[in-house]
């Protein structure tokens, strides 16, 4: 059940983002993805139909019977909550939420017809109200991306998938599908981190509720800053071991490192793209259907590229040294390769020994009429 925002103002003074697209505030990776899918048209549809396939209707049902749906008569502040995250992010319809008995902290949005919002007692028991406004915007920015549908579809293809690993060769390409959607996965939390900033507008919240995921309750004995160090301690020390450890360790999960997000949102809050939303110059959804996916995937591409020239992890490092590197000595030899057949082209190409020019012919032999043979004189 929905119901329309219309009418619905925030508590406190915000700016809101009218037609805003969510495009504007997804991770480059992330981007390229929805972009690429919203392109195959009647896919999100085809699935839709498929939906009675999937375990949604049953999970809206559990939910529905032994979870406290979210209204002005219960969570009357989160209800209210949630519609300023949807005014303020236009988003048309106000989904269904609700709160379910769970003393570990977390929160989600699932769905491929309607999409649900669910926080469990733990999260709405640790944040206060401007943390727990920025959890909210995270899961309407869920669902103003789509995450939820193409979420649903790609696991439901991977689990089709799996009926069929007894195929050759199949155990690995889903391992490597899994693998390609866990990254997804983890580059959707960081686009849906902005959306909760755009809600709260309240850099200090979001942080301070990433801080308590991982901390709990104790906010007296934690400090931003010194959580913030961690993350970039965590980035830059150690040898290349420890490089191949934090990639076994994130491998499995679907949501980055607590204190990875912090930085990467405390990082694009201070970003010019987050200062252009809030001036109000952002790209609509009325233009979604003209964007260009080889645009999209550019940028991507761009943004790795960024992260791995930037990066101070020290296998990181190691990519970009042996990339420059291997970009130089073909720059170097695409050189020496195009001054060679530009002088054999006019018959008066040059002979270089120790990088002395001498003259030479066309056959090869030196001026005193002996074959070069490739030596240098001493």
């Amino acid at each position: 059940m929905t119901e329309n925002h219309q009418g619905n103002v925030p508590s406190r003074q915000r700016k809101r983002f009218p037609g805003i697209s969510s495009r504007a505030y997804e991770h480059p990776a992330d981007r390229s993805a929805l972009v690429a899918l919203r392109k195959l048209s009647g896919f999100d549809t085809a699935f839709k139909a498929l939906s009675g396939l999937l375990p949604e209707r049953s999970l809206r049902l559990l939910f529905l019977s032994d979870s406290v749906r979210v209204s002005d008569a219960q969570f009357s502040q989160l209800n209210d909550m949630l519609r300023d995250a949807c005014y303020i992010l236009d988003l048309e319809k106000v989904p269904s939420m609700y709160v379910t008995q769970d003393p570990k902290p977390n929160a989600m949005c699932i769905g491929m017809d309607e999409p649900v919002i669910v926080v469990t007692t733990g999260l709405v028991e640790l944040l206060d109200e401007e943390e727990m406004r920025a959890v909210i915007g995270h899961e309407v920015g869920h669902a103003l991306s789509g995450h939820a549908v193409y979420r649903t579809i790609l696991l439901f293809l991977t689990s089709l998938a799996l009926k069929i690993a007894w195929v050759p060769l199949g155990t690995v390409a889903i391992t490597a599908i899994v693998t390609a959607l866990r990254e997804w996965f983890r580059k959707s939390e960081l686009s849906a981190d902005r959306a909760g900033l755009l809600v709260g507008q309240d850099v200090q919240a979001s942080m301070r509720g990433l801080m308590k995921i991982a901390g709990g309750n104790h906010l007296h004995e934690m400090n931003v800053d010194a959580f913030l160090a961690q993350a970039d301690e965590y980035e830059k020390a150690g040898d290349l071991r420890d490089s191949v450890l934090k990639i076994l360790n994130v491998l499995p999960r679907s949501h980055p490192f607590t204190t990875v997000r912090a930085a990467e949102l405390k990082k694009w809050s201070e970003s010019r793209d987050h200062q252009r939303i809030m001036d109000g110059h952002y790209p609509r959804r009325s233009e979604d259907k003209d964007t260009s996916v080889t645009d999209a995937f550019r940028e991507s591409a761009g943004h790795y590229a960024e992260t791995v020239r930037t990066s101070k992890d020290p296998l990181m490092k190691l990519v970009g040294d042996i990339a420059g590197g291997a970009g130089d000595l073909a720059g170097d030899l695409g050189g020496r390769l195009r001054n060679r057949f530009s002088g054999q082209g006019t018959g008066q190409g040059t002979k270089e020994t120790d990088g002395k020019p001498g003259s030479g012919t066309a056959d090869g032999r030196t001026a005193d009429g002996e074959t070069g043979d490739g030596q240098s004189e001493g």
